[in-house]
């Protein structure tokens, strides 16, 4: 078992080194994006409305236990196992059992929103500048994500505290398309250079220095 874990650890970094779209610089101008990353999850932050991408029809104040949180003007959004998203906010709560079972594989997935002021750029949260194309790219890719019912909204659970929640997703979640991976996925669908496989937070953040 040791052994398994270290030559998937060595994979993921060997993937997360390997770039794909390496020609990508940034605009000078541009829609700013970032991505979060609280040691196990990353997340894409998002202007709630910009070039066109309207989020608050699909996110809206009733989801949310304290409802005023909506009126901030940024959104963090990432994907992940259901049992391994809810019940593992920060390393504190990792739950082997939890870890093995979403392994092995889950189609039980969920998305997770933030309600927040536009961030500050420190070692945790890294911008991005995208061109309005990008943008939208981006957009699309986590909008197709979100398991969106016949009335054009997912169905959602309160989150961690006041101002986050949980919707239904599509996807399934593995130890090979982890929440990160997910997130490298999105910054590659939009054009930005990132690494081939990055199934690790660190292997997400090492392209955005």
């Amino acid at each position: 078992m040791g052994a398994l874990v270290v030559a998937y650890g060595v994979a993921g970094l060997v993937g997360g080194a390997f770039a794909l779209n390496r020609g990508w610089s940034p605009p000078e101008a541009g829609v700013r994006v970032w991505v979060e990353d609280n040691g196990i999850h990353t997340s894409i932050i998002v202007p709630v409305a910009a070039e066109g991408v309207d989020w608050r029809d699909l996110v809206q104040p009733q989801d949310l236990r304290d409802p005023r949180f909506a009126g901030h003007s940024h959104l963090s959004i990432g994907w992940g196992d259901r049992g391994f998203y809810v019940g593992t906010p920060t390393w504190g709560e990792l739950n082997p059992k939890t870890v093995l079972r979403a392994a092995v594989g889950s189609e039980d997935t969920v998305m997770h929103v933030g309600h927040l002021a536009e961030p500050v750029e420190e070692a945790s949260v890294r911008s991005v500048l995208l061109r309005p194309e990008e943008y939208r790219r981006l957009a699309g890719f986590i909008r197709a994500s979100f398991a969106v019912g016949p009335d054009g909204r997912a169905g959602s659970v309160p989150g961690y505290g006041r101002s986050d929640a949980f919707y239904a997703a599509h996807g399934r979640y593995s130890a090979i398309r982890t929440c990160n991976s997910w997130t490298g996925e999105a910054l590659r669908h939009a054009g930005v250079r990132m690494g081939a496989w990055t199934p690790f937070s660190a292997t997400v953040m090492a392209w955005l220095r």
